[in-house]
């Protein structure tokens, strides 16, 4: 079995299905990206994937049903990363647990981000299996 990018929790996967299933027959899952911004310098982006806007270059992960995408130049920055959803007092959305975010702004809606360390992935993977 290969690496995947990112990992989904039951609560992302459910919750993902959730948008799919109300926003059409033409919703097919949903892309995760990077883009520039915020005091922090990088934003997790999270678009809805349908037949028209799908990319056969993108990384894809299913759980559960759910279907997400990963943008190929965002990969390296998301290698090792859980995507769940959360219901808090202050705020619902999607969380990424990425331990390639070196710092967070303070509002929580950026993060900065370095290249994942494909050798220490491998000897932590390498790890895990024995």
């Amino acid at each position: 079995m290969g690496f995947q990018v990112i990992t989904l929790t039951d609560a992302a996967a459910t919750r993902i299905n959730e948008i799919t299933g109300n926003a059409g027959a033409e919703a097919l899952g949903l892309r995760v990206s990077i883009k520039k911004g915020g005091c922090a310098g990088m934003e997790y982006a999270v678009d809805l994937v349908t037949g028209e806007n799908r990319n056969d270059k993108d990384d894809f992960v299913e759980h559960s049903g759910a279907k997400v995408w990963v943008d190929p130049a965002a990969a390296l920055y998301l290698l090792g990363t859980e995507m769940d959803f959360e219901v808090t007092k202050l705020r619902t959305g999607f969380v990424f647990r990425n331990p390639n975010e070196t710092s967070a702004c303070g509002c929580g809606e950026s993060v900065e981000l370095k290249a994942a360390d494909l050798a220490e992935l491998a000897k932590a993977r390498q790890a895990a299996a024995h």
